[in-house]
């Protein structure tokens, strides 16, 4: 029984709610986005992880973890884990896309997780860790849809990538704590275990993307 509770408690170490217990709401972002500059809106697990990627990126101006997709106004990152909010979590990326394209942008998102496996990356299960782009408008829908055919016509994945592809609505910044927490937070189990062996997975394969600083 006491070997049961130890494993209970490393999976619980191993996922991304097992690190993040405050109850604060999160609110609508105002922020204003630069002149030229675009967004995109991706969900790939747990949004610390696709923070700390895309945050490394030539031409990315800002990545600010959050909720997208749900159905309630103003979610706290407890109920959005209950999974009754409908919400993913997500990570909103300003870029300039003078600098880096949105087919640069998914070819990294689909490269930097499991696509096909539905609600779950890894320890960390459920709707709110679905695979998803949120798209702000129609040229991003077409490029989504067309690199995901792409992906399954191809068996780029074992299994079909499952990918949700839907309008992007609004976007609930995560509480301040998520902000930049593979940063803050790097010697913690689930940063050492599961985050930074995907940043250097992804620092190998996209080498030539990487802003100067983090070109190792």
């Amino acid at each position: 029984m006491k070997q049961l509770f130890a494993l209970l408690g490393v999976f619980t170490l191993l996922s991304c709610q097992g690190a993040g217990n405050q109850t604060t709401k999160a609110t609508m972002n105002t922020q204003n986005i630069p002149a030229g500059a675009d967004t995109a809106t991706f969900g790939a697990g747990c949004f610390w992880c696709v923070e700390a990627i895309f945050t490394e990126l030539k031409g990315v101006l800002q990545v600010l973890p959050g909720y997208s997709g749900g159905h309630i106004k103003n979610p706290s990152y407890k109920e959005v884990c209950n999974g009754n909010t409908g919400h993913a979590e997500v990570c909103r990326i300003i870029y300039d896309p003078a600098v880096i394209s949105f087919e640069t942008l998914l070819s990294v998102f689909w490269q930097t997780h499991d696509p096909t496996t539905p609600n779950r990356q890894g320890n960390d299960i459920g709707s709110q860790y679905r695979s998803a782009v949120f798209y702000h408008n129609e040229e991003q829908k077409m490029l989504a849809e067309k690199y995901l055919l792409e992906l399954n016509r191809s068996g780029a994945f074992a299994n079909p990538v499952i990918t949700e592809i839907t309008a992007f609505n609004e976007f609930y910044p995560a509480e301040d704590y998520h902000k930049q927490y593979f940063a803050a937070n790097g010697d913690e189990p689930y940063c050492r275990m599961i985050i930074k062996p995907k940043v250097e997975k992804f620092r190998k394969v996209f080498k030539d993307k990487l802003q100067s600083e983090n070109a190792h």
